[in-house]
């Protein structure tokens, strides 16, 4: 093999796939409940509940992110995010990450370690390690993350244990993710970024986009104050409280009023003429928790950070306002577009 031009960046070939995962592992230092890490055929971990809860979701480049539009590290924060707030939505903390990273041979392989710093920084903010995984080749980039969690010794918070009567509330931001994939989509943002002014009307928004911030310590809260369902929001308040409502045989009625618009939400909204309310009850990616609590519970009695949008009823569906919503509930991979 002819050398390689020093003046250009490795890439992933130039290292191989036993030397990138050294670099990306290398000076790494794990969380204290894994006992073998990185380096041999499997990771070894604690379980000190005796139950393990385990997730998987999978980033497409392409289809769930765009490289002119986000940093490999804001990938790698994202696609950690999107994992660890299932096991936040169970009423879960989470423990490990296992990633599989697949790219094409001539990628960079600082792309490569730009997802890993994401996925490490975005699994310290719940006490997580990255404790494993393959890197394999591929005609794009995708990111397979599988996520591990402690119950704690509580049992798991589906979403089938809605009951009339109960309480329908929700942690975390909802609506920004929806309104950044506008932005970026509309190509405002680019002249926007080079001119400096993004900090205005459409910096938040697309960096709610860009990087999820789940509420992780939401949903084992939720766990504790006795919710009786719960899911995380992924595809959008409506589409994922049907799932709540579908698996626990109830209705569900959503209060349009108790989703206040955000002044970041509405500056955005504004520059793109679009309609806020619509991004808060259908926008996906945010990765908010929606939860059911018993029936009478009201503020101040639900945990911090959780408020209260509505109600469950006997029948099935979800209504906002006591009427079908009109438009699509949310997002779906493989309807037709």
């Amino acid at each position: 093999m002819a050398d390689r031009d020093p003046a250009r960046p490795a890439t992933v070939a130039d290292l191989g796939e036993f030397g990138l995962i050294a670099r990306v592992t290398a000076g790494r230092v794990q969380p204290p409940g894994t006992l073998l890490g990185p380096g041999d055929d499997a990771a070894v971990l604690a379980t000190p509940d005796g139950r393990v809860l385990a997730s998987t979701d999978m980033l497409v480049e392409g289809v769930h992110f765009r490289l002119d539009w986000s940093t490999p590290v804001q990938v790698g924060r994202k696609a950690a995010a999107v994992n660890m707030a299932d096991v936040s939505a169970m009423g879960a903390v989470p423990t490990a990450l296992l990633v599989a990273i697949g790219c094409p041979p001539e990628t960079p392989a600082s792309l490569v370690e730009g997802l890993t710093e994401g996925l490490w920084a975005e699994a310290a903010a719940t006490g997580a390690g990255v404790v494993g995984g393959d890197v394999v080749s591929a005609p794009e980039v995708v990111v397979s993350v599988t996520v591990l969690g402690d119950l704690a010794g509580r049992s798991p918070v589906t979403r089938s244990g809605a009951r009339p009567g109960d309480v329908l509330a929700v942690a975390g931001r909802l609506g920004r993710s929806a309104a950044g994939l506008a932005a970026l989509s509309s190509g405002r943002h680019a002249a926007d970024e080079l001119a400096g002014e993004l900090a205005g009307e459409l910096a938040d928004v697309v960096a709610a986009h860009r990087v999820p911030a789940p509420p992780y310590s939401a949903g084992p809260a939720a766990a504790r104050a006795g919710a009786t369902a719960m899911i995380d929001v992924s595809d959008g308040l409506l589409a994922d409280v049907g799932h709540v409502a579908l698996a626990s045989s109830v209705a569900v009625d959503v209060r349009a009023a108790a989703l206040p618009v955000a002044p970041e939400l509405a500056r955005a909204a504004a520059a793109l003429g679009a309609d806020p309310l619509r991004w808060l009850l259908t926008g996906g990616e945010d990765h908010a928790l929606a939860a059911t609590f018993p029936a009478g519970i009201a503020l101040p009695a639900l945990p911090e950070g959780w408020t209260p949008v509505g109600t469950v009823r006997a029948g099935a569906g979800v209504t906002v306002d006591g009427e079908p919503y009109d438009g699509a509930a949310g997002w779906d991979h493989f309807s037709a577009r």
